[in-house]
């Protein structure tokens, strides 16, 4: 065609990937199913483009070497010129032959870079999977800046130096966010520290959904587990999260792990909450978050370094949370009364009255034997009585149950990394895995 539209756009490129029409995704149509697509998309047709061009052949061709003929007169874009070779007959760089030389007259190729991409890896993402699917790219990835400048797809020959490449972008990238952090930690009180922050990909709720993850930004700060759609740059951003959660009410939890190609390790950190996951994504390195009233967050991150960062950084940062706060008190009932249930991190559980304060019993976290709950608000604590040595059951109501037995736990897990912290390291899944990689 002469001058076609797509032409006209400015926008579009010889070598570009259709991704979408009108919505519909057409990675794996076939190239009739696409033109037919097209053909009957109406007047208007959204189309969604990625820039897939591969280097041409002729890249590895050396000086001198026959090639196809380019007509530069046309002020068409040839396939040497687009792939940075040029063909020059007469080249001022060099002797000229002899006319008794074979090669006299054949063409040369020189190299000439026509364009390049400079992509700022300050809080940029890397993702290994193809747009809108759940599909990992065989020995490719591609990083997106944080102002929206992407490489591509980065393709490499083989997956070893895919990984390569891969673990020292992610190196690069992690090494930046840290010096972000201790630029935002220098405006932040003692107790209101940046512990952790960073990409990962949320999975989203419902089956039907066009996109299976979609990239969120994490962070661990102070007494909040923050979570955002594009990084905080500013203090001003902090209060525009997404979602906040108090620390002390959460419960990190590993989910998957590659051992091997085809094998995965799904580890249980908490027995006795409802496993609510489909795992049946083929996404190594997830974990969750669990917050209040039973709802949670799905997440997935490109290696397993990094989850095993997150798995010690909510660690670390739960930890110092039920430090700086010291007890958390919860309003319950039971039978008619309306009662007080502290979780001290010196004293361990305590109920009174909340109308006279008076202690209705005590225990430490030591006496603390078992527990079992309805899944929606009645919960039942077994102590063992340190005089008679028998089994006392505890029953407590709570409009948010699942925020309860959380901080039960976190005040649990930093009493014993206070007095074991060998005992805390040994329980990680993740930085096992790491260890004996």
């Amino acid at each position: 065609f002469c001058n076609p539209t797509a032409e006209q756009t400015g926008m579009l490129f010889v070598g570009d990937a259709i991704i979408q029409v009108n919505g519909i995704n057409v990675e794996s149509a076939t190239h009739e199913e696409v033109v037919h697509l097209l053909r009957n998309a109406g007047d208007e047709v959204t189309i969604t483009v990625q820039y897939l061009r591969e280097a041409p052949s002729f890249l590895k061709l050396p000086l001198g070497s026959p090639g196809p003929s380019s007509d530069h007169s046309s002020g068409t874009s040839s396939p040497l010129f687009d792939s940075g070779l040029h063909l020059n007959g007469n080249s001022t760089n060099t002797a000229p032959s002899s006319p008794s030389s074979p090669i006299a007259n054949e063409p040369k190729y020189e190299k000439r870079w026509l364009d390049t991409l400079s992509v700022p890896l300050s809080m940029a993402r890397i993702s290994r999977y193809k747009t809108g699917t759940d599909k990992l790219r065989s020995n490719a990835f591609e990083v997106l800046a944080l102002d929206g400048v992407s490489t591509g797809i980065l393709q490499f020959y083989t997956a070893q130096e895919s990984a390569d490449w891969l673990r020292a972008m992610s190196t690069n990238i992690s090494d930046l966010t840290l010096q972000n952090m201790k630029m935002a930690n220098k405006c932040c009180s003692p107790s209101d520290q940046v512990i952790h922050m960073g990409w990962v990909n949320e999975r989203l709720e419902g089956a039907d959904s066009s996109q299976l993850y979609k990239f969120k930004f994490l962070a661990l700060k102070g007494s909040s587990f923050y979570i955002f759609s594009t990084p905080p740059v500013s203090t001003l951003d902090w209060v525009r999260a997404e979602k906040i959660y108090n620390l002390c009410e959460v419960l990190f939890k590993v989910h998957k792990l590659w051992l091997a190609d085809d094998w995965w390790l799904q580890a249980n950190l908490y027995l006795g909450i409802h496993q609510d996951f489909d795992l049946e994504d083929q996404r190594p390195y997830c974990f969750s978050v669990m917050v209040g009233h039973g709802k949670s967050h799905y997440f997935n991150v490109e290696l397993g370094s990094e989850l095993a960062v997150w798995e010690k950084s909510f660690q670390r940062a739960i930890f110092l949370e039920v430090q700086r706060t010291g007890s958390k008190t919860y309003m319950c009932s039971w039978q008619g009364d309306t009662l007080c249930f502290t979780v001290d991190f010196a004293l361990g559980f305590t109920c009174f009255d909340s109308k006279t304060k008076n202690v209705l019993w005590r225990f430490k976290f030591s006496q603390l034997k078992g527990s079992s709950d309805d899944g929606k608000t009645r919960v039942k604590l077994l102590f063992q009585n340190l005089d008679t040595k028998q089994i006392e059951t505890k029953e407590l109501e709570f409009q948010d149950l699942t925020a309860v037995l959380h901080c039960i736990h976190s005040f649990i897990a930093a009493k014993v990394a206070s007095v074991d912290p060998v005992f805390i390291d040994s329980q990680s899944i993740a930085r096992k895995y790491m260890y004996s990689n």
